[in-house]
Formats: structure tokens, C-alpha cells, sequence
């Protein structure tokens, strides 16, 4: 019977999936849409709720699950085979709450993050895994691979690799547009997703909040001929959480949800994160409106069901492989190690001048653990419970049994007044995280001061700082040494009535309140370690206070607080190390210049004490690598909004500044030699590859890992290359004195770049460097190769060309075009620049420029620079001020030559296309 097709699971796929859409009713299908799927009882179908989180392990409302570094800190790993490891353990964990939860929940959760990290203030930094495509690219797809399991039909989990794309910036989001041009897309944004779905096989894709190019990203039909058609993705693609309604309340991109719901099904969405009834709703008014068509429906829950299907929802749990995992292996020992590893792998030596580390343990007999991050692990957003935590201070305390060790946060503990009436009649313990942002900590309840859920009364009564809004931070103003203004996390101000502290929006001044400074907390640690043989200074975030999901970075400094504390115990112990934990970069210039030893690692893993402590006194050899660039200073980056990381020189390939420390730096206890550099062939061409073997030697007095890495830089005739670019990369562990062949396989489209002119990826003819490495900037052998590829043809503007397609920029925005496609848009405040290299300028004698003029304007056509010689201008008047697309010619000079053609623009105007005629 037809009824029963979709539960014999002898039939193939599509089969029993067309079976099952064909017995649902038209409001059944509609169900299935939103991620909060309804039961359909009558074909005993259960509710389904689609998402989760597995950032780095599984996050669970109902209890602890295993808990890994956050994803940056896996990236620092460099380790392909851990993370398939991790995302097999995710895997399984997911699976026993899926069972706990009566299978109603779990086992689609959206991660990982593969957003590019090309500006270190992102305020999601800590989620996604740096700011090279490649490094990104491989370890995503193995976490997929691990996530998803070997079964050759059913699938562990289904991760959602998120947030397509673009999504490197905070402020603003939900509304703005990421302007990305043709060669930035595909060469950096696009690369570091298309391995997750070619490689990885994942199942599905969460699409990202803003838009590109003025599309939102719900809307972008790359999701349909990309993801989906391209890259072969035979899941289901969700939009982000609450994108659907924000189409048109802060995008105002359309006026009725009927019309996004019928845009976003057609660009390849197939399941809304919002509200259930309002898609429902929206869903039911474009079938009405004929906005869309059952067909549309069916195709999208076609996509989920199948993916259902694959989880073993409609089969018994004797044909599925993943059905009832023992739930023992919930945060099992093997977890646990798995943990252990994963932190020793991610901790980063940024410096040991003259050898400090590792600490003698026999040399030791007093040890001060100092600073704010000494005694604790701070979970983030997307973290897990974890079912214990290790602190620096425990992993101290667990490898030192019988030696003295000292303990202070460096926060002051201070007595709180108001006009002389002292708050609550406690003391509190302050911490300073910089940027006006503190916590205050009752000493008697030991917990921390809060606003509470009616965001009125303030009181002493969270364990925890937590919360998608941190109301345990409070914003400080210093007026005076001992008294200073306080403002609610959002900037409220505060009254002080009867001994209460409330929120009040009606107050006309800020409270001022006085504190009387019971124990200087700098001064107790830079006394502790005078009196140590060894000062450990524990500094880095908060992963919820200055810088999360919401709140970008104003800057990359450490706190100032912080900062004073390390040079108040170096001025006492010059055997002093800084331990930063961090959810991203800092600048830690002062740092660097002075302190004999730093390390780097991550927030969140449940093993981190012990993994700190191990590679301080050389029981693991560190060996991690930086995924992104640590800049000196916010000067040295452009505006966050500038996802041009060509033109504005951003990231390591970049990037032409001396940086703090380089995209894939970090140091070791031991030495390696690389040595016997030997290629296949000194010369490639298309579709070909050449292999690349040399000799690796571990001549040093330790065991450890080496991260090798291969780059490439090439030139071209036309194209601004990298300066180095990532190609491959290996970890490889060498006792002292072994040493081993390594080989990597360069393939001609590593060498490739995206053509504008052809609108395709190309291998130009021209000269590579093979450069072999510990680090970007540490390159150990070189050698050159020539590329026999293509001649590039003069560009011939004759034909009708794109204004998108320009070689270079300046000061310019890409926007959604009404006559389809992307044009570039000016503003009259700024003198705007498009570059077009390598012009065949043929004796023409005009340029016909499609725009729209919405102020008076200017357009030199200038040769070979924007101050070069000028062709010819073309001027707009206030009558040339139109809202709608003309062609505008302007007359040229002749020449019969070939140079790069320059549009210099002074003025606001949208420019769809040029043309010679």
C-alpha cells in the first residue's frame, strides 16, 4: 500500500519521500516548515525541532556534556585528525541527548562556524577557525566528517556550517550589506565554505543576517546554484535566528512575509528559524497571494524530510548504526582525554626568551598563580556545561603537591557607599575588564551583583556572569581616586532609595558612589611575587563582557588594569610568564617588548589547568599555531565594514605591516630543521600537480610537534596576488634526534585566482614560489617554478562590461542592481575610483557609462593612475539628475595602446556597466 512505502526501508530514498509528501494535507506540509516541526499524528509522526548548538561540544539545557576548547582555539591545533576525533565525540554525545529528550530534539545543530576572520575585533571571534580559507576549509569539513559518521545511509548528526556568508561583524547586522566583490568572494568568503559540503558531504547550512550586496542573505540564490547545485548539498539549508521576520522589519526589504517566505524558498531556504505561527502564516498568505506554489513547498520539506529519514527517524533502531549509543560514553574518560589533548594541542608559545620554560619542577619551591583568569573558566555563548573544570591554579596545585603555592585575582575588594551609607553592608570585590566595563562580586553571598529580570531592582544575587544580556557588568566612570559614576549594562542610570539599588530611566544624574579600598588587589599579587621564585600572571576576556555576539571590539588592547598588573609583578620577579586566555587577539605590545615568556590559549575547555600546566613545566612540548594575524595596533586595520581584504590589505596575504605575531607563528621547546627540498618538476600546467618532498629533523632536546606549512606566492601581469597564500599544512610529532620525509601535493588550482574579465577561475603563465615553513613569515626552503598557463589577452571594454568587474577600487559600495546583478555605488563625500587593468584602447573614441546620477557629479577617464593623463570627463548637471538608468557617453581621446583605464569619480551615482562605442 502507498501508505506504507515511506516506512519499508527497502525502498530508496526519494521513493519513500515523495511517499510520505504525497499522504500529507497542504497545512501538514506548511508545518514542517518553521524549525519547530508539529507532530502529525495521524501518520505517527513525531514533533522534530530543528537546531542546537556544538560550537566546541555539545550545549545542553538538561545537563554536562564533554567540553572542547572554543573553535579559534581548535584552529591554533592545526590538527585535521583531532578534529575529525572531536566531531565524532560531539556526534555521539548528541546522539544520547536525542534519546533523552525522547527523540525530539538534538541531532541537527548548527555549527560549525565558518565565517572569515579577517577582522580580529569581530565580537564572534572566538567561534570560527581564523582568517585563512584554507586552514578553515580542512578543519571544518573533518569536524563535519567526524559529526556526521561513515555510515554509507544514516547519519549521526547534521551539522549546519553557518552563516553563509559574509558575516564578520556585529554592529548592525541584522541590517547591514557585506560589499563583496566577484574576486574576494570567490577566492576567499566562498573557498573557505565549498569544502564543507565538497569534502565534508555536510547536510545542511545555516545562511547568515546581513546581505551582500544589498541582497539579504535569506534572499541570495547562491544558495540554489552554489551550495546546492554547485557544491552538490543534498540537505536542507535554515536561515539564522529571527532572519526571517528581520527581512522586513530591519532590512525593509519587503513589505509582506508572504514575500519573503517566497523569495527565500526559491533561493534555496528550506526551513525558517523564527516564529512557527508567523511562518506558517506568511507560508499560507503567499499560497494565497500565488507568490508561490505547492510544488515550492513540497521541494523544501522534500529536502528535511530526506534528512530526517537519514537520522533513522522513520526506521527501525536495529538498521541504524547510531541508534541508542551507550550512554556511558557521555563525558566518558576517553572524552575527557580527548579534551585534554585537544587544549595541549590549541596552547600557543608566543615567547621564552633564554628558555624560561619549561619551569623545573625541582627548581620551584614557591610559585605565585596570579590574576583575574587565574581561578577560573568563563563559558561563552555557544559553550556546553562541562561536567567538571580544571583552573590554572587546580593544574598548578595538581602537578606541585607539596610546594608553596601563593593565590590572588589582583581585584581590589572595597567597601561601596553613597552618600555615606554603604551599600548593602558588604564589601565587593571588583574586576576591571577595560573599556568602562566592571563586575562586583559580593564577599559575603559570594555572588555577584546583578540587574535583576524585572530590569528594575539591582541586588547581590547571581552565581554566575551569564546571559544573552550581561546584566552582572556595569558601566564605571571614574570622577575622582575614590569615588566614580555606575551605569547598568546598558548604560541605564542607577538611583539609591532606602538602601536599594534600582534601575530608574527618570533619574536626571548619574549615582556617584564612593569606595574605600579594603585590600588593593595589585598590590597583594606584586607582594606574593616577590616572595615567589616563579610569578604565573593569568590575564585575556571575558568571553560575555566587551566582546560577543552583538558587541564588536573598540579596541585590541589588554584592560589597563591588567596591563599594570603584569609590569607590578615583573618589576618584583623578572621570572615572570603571562598566560593569556582569550577568545581573540590582542595587542600586547608591552608584553612582548618585556615578559620572558608567553602563552596563549583559548576559554572554555574543562581540561585547561591541567593543559597549561603540563606544557609550563614541559611534561607536553607546546606546538600550536595562530590562525589569524595579531596585529600591534587597531590603526593597522581598515573600517570593520571593509570586507575588501584585496584592496585594503587586510590579512596575513595582505597585509604589508610588520604584525605583533603572524598568521600560523608559534613556538616550541625544541628545535627542527628542514632540510633536502626536493620537486617533482620546476614547471606546472593546468589539471597537473607537482609533489613536494623534504627532509624534517627534530635537533633539539625535546620531543614535540612541528606544524609544517606550505605557502605560495605568486605575480601577475594583471591581478593583485597574495603575498603568501596557504596551500597546505601538516602536524608531525618527532622524538628528539628522529627525523622524517614529508610530502605535500601542490595541484595547479592551488595556483589559480578568479579572472573578472572571464568571470572564471584562471591559471595565468608566470613564476611561483614554493615556500615551505613554520609560519607565514618563517619560511625554511624555497623554490621557484614556472606555471605554463594562460597569456592574458588585453580586456576588451567593447564588449558590455560590468562595472562589478573592476580590477581595483577605492571608497566604493557594491548594491543590488534593479536591472538585475550587482552595480557600484559612490557617495558625493568621498572621491571614488574603479580600476580596469590592461585596457585594449583601440582608437575608441567614447565610453557609454549605464548610471543614475542623484547629485551633481564628475567622471575623469584617466590612464595607468587616478592622477594619469585624463581621456576625457563627463560632467552631470542638475538637470542630468534622474532616478532612472541612462547611458551617458563621454568622449574620449584616441590612442593605440594598451594601459589600465581608471573611472575617477567625484559624486553620488549608481554605475551599472561601461561600454566602449
Amino acid at each position: 500500500m502507498i501508505q506504507d512505502i515511506y516506512k519499508n526501508s527497502t525502498f530508496p530514498l526519494d521513493v519513500r519521500v515523495k511517499s510520505l509528501i504525497s499522504l500529507l494535507t497542504l497545512d501538514e506540509k506548511i508545518s514542517l516548515l518553521p524549525t519547530r516541526q508539529a507532530a502529525i499524528e495521524r501518520l505517527n509522526i513525531s514533533e522534530y525541532s530543528v537546531g542546537g548548538e556544538a560550537a566546541h561540544g555539545v550545549v545542553s539545557n538538561t545537563g554536562p556534556s564533554t567540553v572542547f576548547p572554543q573553535p579559534l582555539g581548535l584552529a591554533s591545533t592545526f590538527d585535521e585528525k583531532l578534529l575529525e576525533e572531536i566531531g565524532s565525540v560531539i556526534g555521539d554525545e548528541a546522539r544520547i541527548y536525542y534519546d533523552k529528550s525522547n527523540r525530539k530534539y538534538g541531532l541537527t545543530l548548527w555549527a560549525p562556524t565558518i565565517d572569515m576572520e579577517r577582522d580580529p575585533r569581530w565580537g564572534r571571534t572566538e567561534e570560527a577557525y581564523g582568517e585563512d580559507p584554507i586552514l578553515t576549509g580542512k578543519l571544518s569539513s573533518n569536524l563535519i566528517k567526524g559529526m556526521q559518521g561513515y555510515d554509507d545511509f544514516y547519519l549521526k548528526l547534521v551539522p549546519a556550517p553557518k552563516h553563509f556568508y559574509g558575516n564578520n561583524n556585529e554592529e548592525g547586522r541584522i541590517y547591514c550589506s557585506s560589499s563583496i566583490d566577484k574576486r574576494n568572494k570567490n577566492e576567499y568568503y566562498l573557498k573557505a565554505f565549498k569544502p564543507a559540503f565538497v569534502e565534508g558531504k555536510a547536510k545542511s547550512m545555516m545562511t547568515a543576517y546581513n546581505s551582500i550586496n544589498g541582497t539579504p542573505c535569506i534572499l541570495n540564490k547562491e544558495v540554489q546554484d552554489i551550495v546546492k547545485d554547485t557544491w552538490r548539498c543534498d540537505g536542507f539549508i535554515v536561515c539564522d535566528g529571527g532572519d526571517f521576520s528581520q527581512t522586513v522589519d530591519y532590512h525593509k526589504y519587503y513589505k509582506t512575509h508572504a514575500e519573503t517566505i517566497a523569495g527565500a524558498l526559491k533561493a534555496g531556504i528550506d526551513c525558517f528559524t523564527d516564529d512557527a505561527e508567523l511562518v506558517i502564516n506568511a507560508a499560507k498568505e503567499a499560497i494565497s497571494r500565488n507568490l508561490i506554489t505547492e510544488k515550492d513547498i513540497d521541494k523544501a520539506i522534500s529536502n528535511i524530510l530526506k534528512i530526517r529519514f537519514r537520522l533513522g527517524q522513520f526506521d527501525d533502531d536495529s538498521l541504524n548504526p547510531y541508534a541508542n549509543i551507550c550512554p556511558e560514553k557521555l563525558c566518558s574518560k576517553s572524552h575527557s582525554e580527548l579534551s585534554l589533548k585537544a587544549c595541549l594541542e590549541s596552547i600557543v608559545l608566543l615567547k621564552n626568551e633564554n628558555n624560561i620554560l619549561p619551569l623545573k619542577e625541582d627548581k620551584i619551591n614557591s610559585i605565585a598563580i596570579l590574576g583575574p583568569l587565574a581561578n577560573e573558566i568563563y563559558r561563552d555563548w555557544y559553550c556546553g556545561t562541562p561536567p567538571y573544570k580544571v583552573t590554572m591554579l587546580d593544574g598548578i596545585k595538581n602537578k606541585l603537591i607539596n610546594k608553596d603555592i601563593k593565590f590572588h585575582n589582583g581585584n581590589d575588594i572595597v567597601k561601596l557607599s553613597v552618600n555615606n551609607e554603604h551599600l548593602f553592608n558588604n564589601n565587593f570585590e571588583i574586576c576591571d575588564w577595560g573599556f568602562d566595563s566592571i563586575t562586583l562580586k559580593d564577599t559575603y553571598t559570594n555572588k555577584y551583583l546583578t540587574l535583576e529580570e524585572d530590569d528594575n531592582k539591582i541586588s547581590s544575587s547571581a552565581d554566575n556572569i551569564w546571559g544573552w544580556f550581561v546584566k552582572e557588568v556595569f558601566k564605571y566612570n571614574d570622577i575622582s581616586d575614590n569615588n566614580f559614576t555606575l551605569r547598568t549594562w546598558d548604560n541605564g542610570k542607577i538611583s539609591f532609595n532606602n538602601g536599594l539599588l534600582n534601575k530608574n530611566v527618570d533619574e536626571n544624574s548619574d549615582l556617584i558612589l564612593n569606595k574605600k579600598i579594603i585590600e588593593n588587589g595589585i598590590k597583594e599579587c606584586t607582594t606574593l611575587a616577590a616572595n615567589s621564585d616563579v610569578a604565573i600572571v593569568v590575564v585575556g576576556n571575558h568571553p560575555l563582557i566587551n566582546g560577543k555576539e552583538e558587541i564588536d571590539r573598540t579596541d585590541l588592547i589588554l584592560p589597563p588594569s591588567q596591563e599594570e598588573l603584569i609590569k607590578s609583578v615583573y618589576s618584583v620577579n623578572p621570572n615572570t610568564i603571562v598566560v593569556m586566555i582569550s577568545s581573540y587577539p590582542f595587542a600586547i605590545n608591552w608584553c612582548n617588548d618585556n615578559i620572558p615568556a608567553i602563552l596563549h590559549c583559548t576559554h572554555g575547555c574543562q581540561e585547561l589547568g591541567n593543559a597549561l600546566t603540563q606544557c609550563l613545566f614541559g611534561d607536553y612540548n607546546p606546538a600550536g599555531r595562530l590562525p589569524m594575524t595579531w596585529y600591534k595596533s587597531i590603526n593597522d586595520l581598515p573600517s570593520i565594514m571593509n570586507y575588501d581584504i584585496i584592496n585594503s590589505n587586510s590579512t596575513y596575504m595582505y597585509y604589508k605591516g610588520e604584525p605583533l605575531y603572524e598568521f600560523g607563528y608559534g613556538l616550541s621547546y625544541t628545535n627542527f630543521k628542514y632540510s633536502n627540498l626536493v620537486i617533482s618538476s620546476n614547471k606546472i600546467s593546468d589539471s597537473k600537480e607537482i609533489k613536494i618532498d623534504f627532509l624534517l629533523e627534530n635537533i633539539g632536546p625535546f620531543d614535540g610537534d612541528e606544524v609544517v606549512q606550505l605557502y605560495v606566492s605568486l605575480t601577475s601581469n594583471r591581478a593583485k596576488r597574495p603575498i603568501k597564500q596557504l596551500v597546505n599544512f601538516k602536524r608531525i610529532h618527532l622524538d628528539k634526534n628522529e627525523c622524517k620525509w614529508v610530502t605535500f601535493k601542490l595541484n595547479s588550482s592551488d595556483l589559480e585566482y578568479f579572472d573578472v574579465s572571464s568571470n572564471n577561475f584562471i591559471l595565468e603563465s608566470g613564476k611561483c614560489s614554493i615556500l615551505i615553513g613554520s609560519s607565514s613569515k618563517n619560511i625554511k626552503l624555497k623554490k621557484d617554478i614556472t606555471i605554463i598557463g594562460e597569456t592574458l589577452k588585453p580586456r576588451n571594454l567593447s564588449y558590455l562590461t560590468k562595472a562589478e568587474d573592476y580590477d581595483s577600487c577605492n571608497n566604493i559600495i557594491l548594491d543590488e542592481c534593479s536591472l538585475g546583478g550587482t552595480c557600484v555605488t559612490t557617495s558625493k563625500n568621498n572621491l571614488s575610483w574603479l580600476k580596469f587593468s590592461d585596457v585594449d584602447l583601440k582608437n575608441y573614441s567614447n565610453l557609454s557609462i549605464e548610471a543614475i546620477f542623484n547629485s551633481i557629479a564628475n567622471i575623469e577617464i584617466r590612464i595607468d593612475s587616478i592622477n594619469g593623463d585624463i581621456l576625457g570627463s563627463l560632467k552631470i548637471t542638475t538637470e542630468e539628475i534622474k532616478d532612472n538608468w541612462n547611458n551617458h557617453i563621454c568622449k574620449l581621446k584616441t590612442l593605440n595602446s594598451i594601459n589600465d583605464l581608471y573611472l575617477v569619480i567625484n559624486g553620488d551615482c549608481l554605475i551599472n556597466s561601461l561600454k566602449f562605442i
